[in-house]
């Protein structure tokens, strides 16, 4: 038994180890050692924005969308319209009317002091845009696309007392059919209604499709941690596959695997934190893409076909589009799913609930750190009798230490005989060798999804705990945190029992020094959250050996 505990030791510790050691590699440019990653792409450059050629990348697109989805950086300033409302500063491009700047205002950038989180932006540090047009005309027409020159029709300012603006964007007769797009931005929301209002004036009968998409380079967000990984591509959400991530990888080598037609859903582009979603409410069939259209620019996107459209008639088609932070209880009231894009992996079953009760506990605390602790407390509690079991095995293994470590000292150049001699003792002593590790292992599951919870809630951005830590999604500034919890880990380690094997016995003290390391740069919620859990585990177990008398 005790050959098998050792064992699964050795696993766990090896394993940790590569994953730090490719972690560390990705951290310093280099390729991992052992497990593949996406080679970081390159930003593009201007000319090759400006210059796009038309992508083959035709298995993807269920329409003949435009093949230059690559924005244009030489605007000028007569192009731009700017708004600002509480929550956001957008700016649209009179080309197409899309969105191409997004600044959230109450969310400052922990990378550059002074700046707000630039999620949308078009310029040669970053390309992230919202866009829309019309495809479907007969060959060699061209109707409004995202590409086509518009025109603003409407004021550009909130007047006094209004909590919403309308922005009319109007395009020229292109192929008979003349295109307004309304953006309809409130003061205090992080979503824009979006209506389309499509006049024919071809002199015939027409079928016209609306795509909406999301352009974006493949590169990481600004300052993304080498210690832990999250997700930043596209997604996809249908009714019958739900929440589906697209690698740019998979895109750039036409191996993206996802639902393609749906009668609802969504497309976003997600990153730690923060998403954008189209988000379609009619129930109407629509096809869904993703696809390559530059030199590390990717696109997301849904084409729906619209009712035929008399001459000398209009129709209007309603979407919305959501910009900002992923918010869950936000994000739930928005769409089905779009909650989602909050991703917790496959620990989502757990982890809802736990943010839930998180959530409750800081609007009686007031204060995400404290919040967080209260939530070790409340699980603590609700293990404490495995937690109990698991400690008084752990405690007969201390108290019945030096018995085996007599017995392997007097057998040592007999393993068989040691082995059968040392099964003798724990049946004597009553002792299950592995019983302080199964009541253990039944609650990993919940500590991983509280990980992921507050790995992964905006909440923790910019939210104070005590004194020197002023954001619990950043790392302690004074590295207070990181070496309380490295002390409380060899201080558990000492509580525990010694191994026989002296080799394991060294390892068992390496183990939290390595574990610490990767602490000093993870957020300090997650430090917290584990130097909680820490302190409460010493205390139950001090108290437990206590009673047991093994403390020495």
């Amino acid at each position: 038994m005790n050959d098998i505990r050792r064992t699964i030791l050795w696993v766990v510790f090896g394993f940790s180890l590569v994953m730090l050691w490719d972690q560390w590699q990705l951290h310093n440019g280099k390729k991992p050692t052992f497990f593949s990653s996406v080679t970081p792409p390159v930003v593009a450059t201007e000319s090759s924005q400006t210059n796009a050629a038309p992508n083959p990348v035709a298995t993807q697109t269920p329409a003949a969308l435009p093949a230059d989805g690559a924005p244009d950086t030489n605007q000028t300033k007569a192009d731009i319209i700017e708004v600002q409302t509480k929550l956001l500063k957008l700016r649209f491009d009179t080309q197409g009317a899309s969105l191409i700047y997004a600044e959230l205002l109450n969310h400052k950038d922990v990378h550059r002091p002074g700046s707000n989180v630039t999620l949308m932006d078009n310029s040669k540090e970053r390309v992230y845009l919202a866009q829309t047009g019309l495809v479907g005309g007969p060959t060699g027409a061209s109707w409004p696309t995202h590409k086509s020159p518009m025109r603003l029709t409407s004021p550009s300012n909130f007047k006094d007392g209004e909590d919403s603006l309308v922005l009319r964007f109007e395009s020229e007769t292109l192929g008979g059919v003349k295109l307004i797009k309304s953006y309809t931005v409130h003061k205090n929301s992080y979503v824009l209604s979006v209506q389309h209002e499509i006049l024919n004036q071809s002199g015939e009968t027409i079928s016209p499709q609306i795509y909406v998409q999301l352009v974006r380079d493949g590169n990481k967000p600004e300052g993304e941690s080498a210690f832990y990984s999250t997700f930043t591509g596209p997604a996809v959400y249908t009714n019958s596959k739900k929440y589906q991530k697209i690698e740019f990888s998979d895109i750039e080598k036409n191996k993206a695997d996802f639902e393609k037609k749906s009668d609802m859903g969504y497309v976003a582009m997600v990153q730690h934190y923060f998403a954008s979603a189209w988000l379609m409410d009619d129930a109407q069939t629509r096809d869904l893409y993703a696809r390559k259209i530059d030199t590390n620019l990717y696109s997301v996107g849904m084409v729906a076909p619209l009712p035929a459209l008399a001459n000398e008639s209009k129709q209007i088609h309603q979407t919305r589009l959501f910009v900002g932070p992923q918010e869950e209880k936000l994000l739930e009231s928005l769409y089905p799913g779009l909650e989602l894009v909050k991703d917790y992996g496959w620990l989502t079953i757990l982890a809802k609930p736990l943010y839930w009760l998180l959530d409750k506990l800081y609007g009686f605390i007031g204060n995400w750190g404290w919040s967080i602790v209260a939530l070790v407390v409340v699980l603590k509690i609700a293990f404490y009798w495995l937690n109990s079991q698991a400690y008084k095995s752990m405690g007969k293994m201390k108290a019945i230490n030096p018995k085996i470590m007599e017995m392997r000292e007097r057998l040592k150049d007999n393993p068989q005989q040691m082995q059968m001699e040392m099964m003798k003792i724990y049946r004597e002593e009553k002792v299950n060798p592995l019983g302080g590790c199964l009541p253990i292992a039944v609650q990993i599951p919940f500590f991983i999804a509280l990980y992921w919870v507050l790995l992964s809630s905006v909440e923790m951005r910019n939210a104070p705990w005590v004194a020197w830590v002023q954001d619990l999604a950043a790392p302690d500034p004074w590295f207070i945190l990181p070496l309380l919890m490295t002390l409380t880990s060899l201080l558990q380690t000492w509580l525990n029992p010694t191994p026989p094997d002296p080799i394991q016995a060294k390892m068992m003290w390496i183990m939290p020094l390595a574990f610490s390391v990767m602490f000093f740069f993870f957020p300090s919620g997650l430090v917290l959250y584990w130097l909680s859990n820490n302190i409460l585990s010493i205390a139950q177990q001090w108290m437990i050996n206590k009673q047991l008398g093994v403390l020495n």
